[in-house]
């Protein structure tokens, strides 16, 4: 009798055999073919979501297929604690968080652990045993536990700065001023898709915003855009008059701006003081000078301007800007507000005044699109739209006209930064720097921008290493392909990036300067080489502490001697020898896997930094995948609503989340968590474990049928290991869970029932399941009598099953028969008695075969006719036949199908005879075209074509 389906049971047994077996570690063999593949690993900010385990699914997956391809897999795994994420979760923990507390509690913490969790420390040391035990062992992952490390690890703080110190030979560090993003609480901050550092704004540009300058008696009221090329077509100046603006000493002068404006300015300036406050209704009306064109304009009101918006000013220019156009529109019909500052003479004499001109549009492109667009106020949500469009036509294709003096004929690209350049060196201009959206830090606090006097940077525009990094993109194994096409472009693009922040940091001391902490993005691009010697500091081969230049030299680049890395690390020389094999042994890295927010700033930098300080051993290969997105987006564990690792795995099982996460969709698109998709997928593993133990309770012997299912699981073994070579999970998947499935279902409703081929076929099925749900695969393996675990086997050989052309196309022919009958039964609703079935008549198979198998067209298979006596007198149906064989011909006899002979397509239908009649209950008679005198009372033999007969029902 079939057991019952046990997951939990499936999953404690064989992860405990899993570890104890020792199958998970990985040691060099030197002649043996390597796979070494890691993901980029966690931060450390709290519990993992289900959304997380893609990914690291994706990664376990192919991982256990390689090993049961014949390579020595080295499969690690680690954390990334660096930079503020586990000291917020701590201060979460301090402040009394009630959400916070809340998870905690529901996931099993007591209050001494609570308590503990207060230091960063043991955030890390706490998260870093729930990934492992919790997530990733339950999860069946065959990780080398031997090597976990973390980022903030003695050993692991040695090698970034031996790492950094290579940099620094390279001429890649550099220092000089800069203006980076920071919380005010916790320091500077990465700013990027990863959302390493941050909450939220993840996507966030830092804007460089040039500050105009226009005189208003002593004081200067402060305008902030992003096109500083179109001063020359001013008309008038913006103010929001339910605003109060402030009074602001800057650098010596007095700025009328908004309050947030001014606190901008702040942390970029060296001197900013608030003297003053000034109420916007009380700038309407009056007049400033503006720079550049040196002529005065007049503040008109505006409710679009923000005062978290630059500097909460905007001077308009209603030629190419829709925004300003727009609302001097609005302006001149508001009558009430025409009156109530006594500017109806003021706006009604604006005139617009044309400064560019584009490809595909007017000198007056603001007017001309929002006429286009149907624009009708300030509040049209297709103003957005509008703006963008204009802006980037103007940038890639505007020339500047006449009035804008010396720059009229440049190229707008060319004139925004020249532009600039006059008015900053005038003193009419200068610069802000802001966010394009809201950034918030992880510990909940607003993210600015500040100037940082001394900061340290990466150069990564150094030519040599570009060029080393560039140059290994071709050959290497990107997926998805877009991804690797745009990968030497976006390598190209990248130079500086800050490397180092001051304030309180987990990470490694910047080796140059110890105030300063190695950022997360910078110390997370080389850990691929420590996974090798990580194994032997937690082992205690190594001591950490003693870790240093000449041993990660030896080691690594291979300079200097064993006996001199040996003595430096107080280690046997013979230990240093070892890592040095193992090092040539296991690098390169063949893939390195990620989520896609990895793509604009990681992965890049990984190869950068290979380039730079392991050229001879550059990286084989990068993963890509998508998200697994909630309702309402990316799921995030610092932001809540995804569902817990543990509590899916429970409803769902492991087998069956790991089948959802491979075969929902391709690795390289977004999915929504849906749990109807999840559960159908435990259904389909349920399914198999039944189906497989059906089989093998089997008896029965040989059938003609046997052999179509043999060479249909030689074509899935082929296709499945073809696609699983490729990475292409998705696909494997359908073959192993459904395609398989459904040929063996169809194998028995034809009646066969050999237990040998069943055996063997089931065989081959379970192993191929094994690297998707190895739980349920180990206990199908163990079931059918195998001593060995099926991770420890071999994938199946398509060599195993004999394939067999001829009784493939026999199987479909007789599918296609089922179906036309099946069709004609459903169209007349007749109860059949008899079925008859009638080959074609000989000569068209003859034709047939002249088009399909010779390539004769119509014309040569007519001139040919002639010359046979038998088809001579036949030359009008072969003509008509001809003609019509021209449109199926492609399903029967193109692609290296051989066409059906007569002889064939009756062996076909005699074989399917048995078939047929238990499937429809009645007779089935099979009559070859040529006889004579046979049974055929609607003339079907005169429809037949060869490969579909003629069908009479009674």
């Amino acid at each position: 009798m079939t057991r019952d389906y046990d997951p939990a049971g499936f999953e404690r047994k064989w992860q405990e055999r899993w570890l104890s077996s020792g199958i998970w570690k990985a040691n060099s063999e030197p002649g043996k073919p390597k796979f070494f593949l890691m993901f980029a690993y966690p931060g450390v900010s709290g519990y993992l979501h289900v959304g997380h385990m893609t990914g690291y699914t994706y990664s376990d997956v192919i991982t256990r297929y390689k090993r049961m391809t014949g390579f020595n897999v080295l499969f690690p795994v680690g954390a990334h604690p660096t930079g503020n994420v586990a000291i917020t979760f701590s201060r979460k923990i301090e402040r009394g968080n009630p959400t916070t507390l809340e998870i905690l509690k529901a996931n099993g913490c007591t209050d001494d652990e609570i308590e503990r969790l207060k230091d960063p420390l043991h955030v890390v040391k706490f998260f870093s045993h729930v990934y492992i035990n919790e997530y990733w062992k339950k999860f069946g992952f065959l990780a080398d536990w031997d090597r976990f490390m973390t980022t903030i690890d003695p050993g692991y703080r040695r090698f970034i700065q031996w790492q950094f110190r290579k940099l620094n030979e390279r001429g890649m560090l550099t220092q000089k001023p800069y203006y980076g993003t920071a919380c005010m609480e916790c320091g500077p901050v990465a700013v990027d898709a990863s959302e390493t550092d941050i909450s939220q704004g993840g996507n966030a540009e830092k804007l460089e915003w040039t500050l105009l300058k226009f005189r208003m008696g002593e004081d200067f009221v402060v305008a902030a855009t992003l096109r500083p090329e179109t001063v020359f077509g001013q008309t008038n100046f913006w103010a929001n008059p339910d605003v109060q603006y402030v009074r602001a000493r800057v650098n010596g002068e007095t700025w009328i701006i908004s309050p947030q404006g001014a606190e901008k300015l702040s942390f970029q300036k060296d001197s900013v003081e608030i003297v003053g406050s000034v109420e916007g209704k009380d700038l309407i009306g009056k007049t400033v000078m503006a720079p550049v064109i040196d002529r005065e304009i007049p503040i008109l009101p505006s409710s679009f301007t923000d005062p978290d918006y630059g500097t909460g000013l905007v001077t308009s220019v209603p030629s190419d800007a829709p925004y300003d156009w727009i609302a001097l529109e609005d302006l001149k019909k508001d009558a009430e507000t025409l009156n109530k500052y006594n500017i109806k003479n003021i706006v009604e004499n604006i005139k617009v005044i044309p400064i560019i001109k584009t490809k595909a549009w007017s000198d007056t492109a603001a007017e001309e699109i929002c006429t286009k667009m149907g624009i009708k106020d300030q509040n049209d949500p297709k103003l957005e739209e509008a703006t963008k469009e204009i802006y980037k036509a103007g940038f890639h294709t505007g020339r500047m006209l006449e009035v804008c003096g010396r720059f009229a004929g440049k190229s707008v690209m060319a004139a925004k930064d020249e532009v600039k350049a006059m008015m900053m060196e005038m003193g009419v201009a200068d610069v802000m720097y802001d966010m394009s959206e809201p950034v918030i830090c992880r510990c909940g606090g607003k993210v600015i921008v500040k100037q940082i006097p001394d900061q340290w940077f990466i150069n990564y525009g150094h030519p040599e290493v570009t060029d080393i990094a560039k140059a290994h993109v071709p050959g290497m194994n990107i997926q998805p392909q877009e991804y690797r096409d745009s990968l030497p472009v976006t390598l190209d693009w990248f130079k500086e990036r800050a490397c180092a922040r001051l304030g309180n940091w987990l990470g490694t001391p910047f080796p140059f300067d110890e105030r300063w902490t190695i950022e997360p993005i910078s110390d997370s691009t080389l850990y691929s080489a420590y996974y090798i010697v990580s194994k032997a500091v937690n082992g205690g081969r190594l001591d950490p502490e003693k870790l240093d230049d000449a041993f990660f030299d030896f080691v690594f680049l291979g300079k200097g001697t064993a006996a001199s890395a040996a003595l430096s690390a107080s280690i046997p020389e013979a230990t240093a020898s070892e890592l040095r094999r193992d090092f040539l042994y296991w690098y390169p890295l063949d893939i390195n896997l990620g989520g896609k927010e990895h793509m604009s700033v990681h992965f890049p930098v990984f190869l950068m930094n290979h380039a730079a300080v392991l050229p001879e051993h550059m990286p084989k290969g990068i993963f890509v995948n998508w998200w697994i997105s909630g309702k309402a987006g990316k799921m995030s564990k610092s932001k809540g609503g995804a569902e817990p690792i543990p509590d899916a795995a429970s409803t769902y099982t492991v087998d069956g989340l790991r089948l959802y996460y491979c075969h929902i969709a391709s690795p390289h698109v977004d999915v929504e968590w849906d749990t109807a998709s999840v559960f159908n997928s435990r259904k389909s593993v349920e399914r198999a474990w039944y189906f497989a133990n059906e089989l093998l309770e089997m008896q029965g012997g040989e059938k003609p049928i046997d052999a179509w299912l043999e060479s249909r699981m030689n074509t899935h073994v082929r296709k499945a290991g073809l696609m699983m070579d490729e990475f292409k999970l998705r696909e494997a998947a359908n073959i192993i869970y459904f395609d398989i499935y459904n040929d063996l279902k169809w194998y028995l409703r034809r009646g066969g029932r050999n237990s040998g081929l069943l055996e063997k076929a089931v065989s081959a099925w379970v192993r191929m399941m094994a690297p998707f749900t190895p739980h349920m695969a180990e206990e199908l393996w163990e079931t059918a009598g195998n001593s060995e675990m099926v991770s420890a086997t071999g994938y199946p050989n398509s060599e195993d099953f004999r394939q067999d052309t001829a009784a493939d196309i026999a199987e479909e022919y007789a599918v296609k028969v089922l179906g036309d009958i099946s069709d004609i039964l459903k169209m007349t609703g007749v109860e059949p008695k008899r079925i008859c079935l009638y080959t074609a008549h000989a000569w068209r198979y003859e034709v047939q075969r002249l088009m399909v198998t010779e390539k004769m067209d119509m014309g040569a298979v007519m001139k040919h006719a002639q010359t046979v006596p038998e088809l001579k007198p036949l030359s009008k149906e072969i003509g008509a036949f001809a003609s019509k064989l021209m449109k199926d011909i492609k399903r029967f006899g193109e692609g290296g199908t051989p066409a059906f002979t007569r002889d064939a397509e009756l062996a076909a239908l005699n074989s399917s005879r048995e078939f047929l009649a238990n499937e429809f209950g009645c007779e089935v008679a099979i009559y070859s075209g040529d006889e004579p005198d046979f049974y055929d009372p609607k003339n079907k033999r005169g429809v037949a074509v060869p490969g579909k007969p003629g069908i009479h029902v009674e």
